[in-house]
């Protein structure tokens, strides 16, 4: 356990979790590439193709807290009304991959604080954006994702009609259904009641074999 983990309450045990889950099914983390049968799947952490350059997660999974897979899963159909289909880049993170991100990356403008825990800790945030419900292409949003820079915050003006359109479209669906968008990356949403949630550092492996959970 780290000196940031001590500070902390963050649930390592699986049996803690499965406590949870049996007084609140809430408190269940669904597995989206099962429940999300029309979302895509680009999870970076689990390549090199990441701001850390290096593979952070063993398995490319997905999991989030069940009202958060479920108002995804509405937020998405509701854009392939519209001609588009949600891309999810990362979902829960365990502790010890907030760790590592900090220690590359020290700048909790973008990365969380270890002594704090991020949302992607609790199962409660989803990084993701739009492509074409047809093509499977992106859609032009202000940069690519975990960029670092001012044009990433979502109130940034100084861009292309059409990229700024595309934002806000992504941006008014989310919050239509229970997701704030983060002050400083217009990929990253927050499910709103994050804090009931538990921080965690379960590994992914762990949460597979709790699937069949009621």
């Amino acid at each position: 356990m780290s000196c940031s983990e001590d500070k902390l309450d963050v649930q390592s045990q699986v049996e803690d979790y499965v406590a949870d889950v049996k007084k609140n099914p809430d408190f269940k983390m669904i597995d989206l590439k099962e429940f999300g049968k029309n979302l895509k799947f680009d999870i970076r952490y689990a390549t090199k193709n990441n701001f850390t350059k290096t593979i952070i997660y063993p398995e490319a999974e997905a999991f989030a807290r069940k009202p958060v897979a479920e108002a995804l899963i509405k937020a998405n159909d509701s854009l392939l009304k519209l001609g588009y289909r949600i891309k999810v880049f990362d979902a829960y993170r365990p502790y010890q991959a907030t760790v590592k991100f900090y220690e590359v990356y020290p700048d909790t403008d973008f990365v969380a604080d270890p002594k704090f825990g991020s949302r992607h800790n609790r199962g409660c945030a989803i990084d993701l954006t739009l492509v074409d419900a047809k093509t499977g292409l992106e859609i032009k949003m202000p940069t690519t994702y975990d960029d670092f820079t001012e044009k990433a915050h979502p109130d940034y003006v100084d861009l292309p009609e059409e990229i700024i359109k595309n934002r806000d479209l992504l941006i008014e669906v989310m919050t239509n259904f229970g997701f704030s968008v983060y002050p400083s990356e217009w990929w990253h949403f927050d499910y709103q009641g994050w804090e009931r949630y538990p921080l965690m550092d379960l590994s992914f492996e762990e949460l597979q074999k709790t699937k069949k959970l009621k």
